[in-house]
């Protein structure tokens, strides 16, 4: 009888936060926007490679490719140079009250009595965000988003900031983290521990009843994190078994009032996106479990709930806001642009998925409004969703950082940015110094004399993003093919998430997909493009997308990542 591991898939809507596969491998890595990757056998994204002064682009799948980068990315990551970890070592730890009433009287804002939260993965690594919310009286909400003042300590041009640049972003892996900043201010100083001063950039948001925000505040605060919770225990408050949820109602009395609030005002900003024609992809993420002594415990879906996507609406509803103040203001600063499809890669996509009943574009070959998302909705409840969300993704244009404000086509956003990180990214760091200069009175045209190099920053930027991505991906991939030799020559269910002229992919249930090539099955396999489908010439069996399969390992090559099947 054919094995079956772990659960069905539970699957999250995007825009991914990226919190989760920083902290859990669970989402698009670091990316609070579109997770515009697919991780995948069949899908590689170009990296960008460093070169002494500048990254580089280059296109290489090979699997001796993607371990050259990864070896050289641990190698030349392996520690902090002397200075900068001498730099980091001069930090304080802790904020004094000297310091506290030097920067209150340069006009930091004191918000240590506003009750502020932080919600995150059990196993994070970095807390970098905070948020508020309080009833305006009126029916509507102020929302807080406090943001770790890192720029206050990583000063420009330092060894610090050198480093940060010359890294552009951390790498998170199941097991372990390549930050991006040393742990004095990563875990440290700039993390947004519970009961412990720390230095913020705030973004208030006044929302109306139905979530619109009416107006904004940004400046720079003094913050103290009442509590923390993190996803498995807001879901649970809310909609865990009744034993469960009364022991987390006993543990958060205080703040369930506040949590409520919190999911209530997230679905009013996700259904604003919806209805302005943002893009929901859901994919099974892959969550990695790693033993202390370096084996691969488990494999499985992650849990994708309200409570990731809580925090992920505050995210962007500050990153919107920012961006948009910001923009207004003319001033030097790196945006998050999202090209809409090309022409050409509309048409292409569009007689893809015509064969399922979807037009995309119109007679003159413009994309239709609203078409994309409610297709994207519509086939959700279809076998060939994975196929079809894959599809509309690669159609697109990669999600980078830029000088110019664009938009972001994913997220229906006319000025979108990336600010709630910045200590795992470098364009957030990079913008919160703007920031910071233009909140003390800073002209615009000093700004843009001192800060020239805001192009190619966000050039370097997203061509370290690139090289992260690929880094995780194959790292994971190689974690899950490790776990999965294991069970060689055994039984497992899977679903056909993939035809080719070659073979199928097949994903099982716990996530992990490797391929079945057609010599390896009993028939003779005629492949139909137009179909997307394999019928056997003998037995007349057809194969499609979403159709379960049992089939047996026959390799998981950990060197590669790749796994390969047979026919049970």
């Amino acid at each position: 009888m054919a094995r079956k591991i772990s659960g069905p898939v539970r699957r999250g809507r995007g825009p991914a936060r990226g919190k989760g596969r920083r902290k859990t491998q669970a989402s698009y890595a670091g990316r609070r926007d579109m997770p515009y990757a697919f991780s995948g056998a069949r899908a590689q994204n170009v990296s960008g490679a460093e070169n002494p002064g500048k990254r580089g682009k280059r296109s290489a799948d090979s699997a001796e490719q993607l371990e050259s980068e990864l070896e050289a990315l641990l190698f030349e990551r392996r520690e902090f140079p002397e200075k900068v970890l001498e730099e980091a070592g001069k930090i304080a730890q802790k904020i004094s009250e000297e310091k506290i009433l030097s920067e209150l009287g340069r006009g930091r804002r004191d918000l240590r009595d506003l009750l502020i939260v932080t919600i995150d993965g059990e196993d994070t690594r970095d807390v970098d965000d905070g948020v508020s919310l309080e009833p305006d009286g009126q029916g509507g909400w102020t929302l807080g988003v406090h943001i770790a003042d890192v720029a206050h300590y990583a000063k420009r041009d330092s060894a610090l900031d050198r480093e940060a640049y010359r890294r552009g972003t951390s790498v998170y892996f199941p097991d372990s983290v390549l930050p991006m900043l040393p742990k004095e201010l990563s875990n440290g100083i700039c993390s947004l521990n519970v009961s412990e001063d720390r230095f913020a950039l705030t973004v208030l948001m006044n929302l109306d009843p139905e979530g619109e925000i009416l107006s904004h505040e940004i400046f720079e605060s003094l913050i103290n994190v009442r509590y923390k919770i993190n996803y498995g225990q807001y879901f649970e408050l809310f909609e865990g078994p009744d034993f469960r949820r009364e022991e987390l109602r006993n543990e958060f009395r205080p703040y369930v009032g506040m949590l409520d609030n919190m999911r209530k005002v997230a679905g009013l900003r996700h259904a604003l996106r919806r209805q302005r024609g943002s893009l929901d992809f859901e994919f099974p993420e892959t969550k990695v479990t790693v033993a202390d002594n370096g084996t691969v415990a488990d494999v499985r879906p992650e849990d994708i709930t309200f409570a990731n996507n809580v925090i992920e609406e505050f995210m962007l509803a500050a990153n919107e806001t920012v961006a948009a103040h910001f923009e207004a203001l003319k001033v030097p600063f790196i945006f998050r642009n999202h090209p809409a499809p090309d022409p050409e890669k509309l048409a292409a996509l569009d007689e893809t998925v015509h064969r399922f009943g979807f037009t995309l574009a119109d007679r003159r070959g413009n994309l239709i409004p609203g078409a994309l998302p409610a297709m994207l909705e519509k086939c959700r409840s279809m076998p060939q969703e994975r196929f079809i969300q894959t599809a509309a993704l690669t159609s697109m244009g990669k999600a980078v950082y830029s000088a110019v404000c664009e938009g972001h086509f994913g997220l229906a956003a006319e000025k979108y940015t990336h600010f709630t990180s910045p200590i795992r990214r470098y364009p957030d760091l990079y913008i919160h110094r703007v920031i910071k200069e233009s909140l003390r009175g800073a002209r615009p045209e000093t700004l843009r004399e001192r800060y020239t190099d805001a192009h190619i920053t966000a050039e370097d930027s997203s061509d370290a993003e690139r090289e992260a991505e690929r880094a995780e991906r194959f790292y994971t991939d190689r974690l899950v093919a490790k776990y999965m030799a294991a069970f060689l020559g055994e039984d497992f269910v899977g679903t056909v998430s993939g035809v080719t002229s070659f073979g199928l992919f097949i994903m099982l249930d716990n996530s992990a997909e490797g391929l079945l090539f057609y010599a390896d099955m009993p028939d003779q396999m005629i492949f139909d493009p137009k179909r997307l489908t394999a019928k056997g010439r003998f037995t007349g069996r057809t194969y499609g997308f979403g159709d379960r399969v049992e089939v047996k390992i026959a390799a998981a090559d950990e060197k590669t990542g790749r796994i390969q099947f047979q026919f049970s």
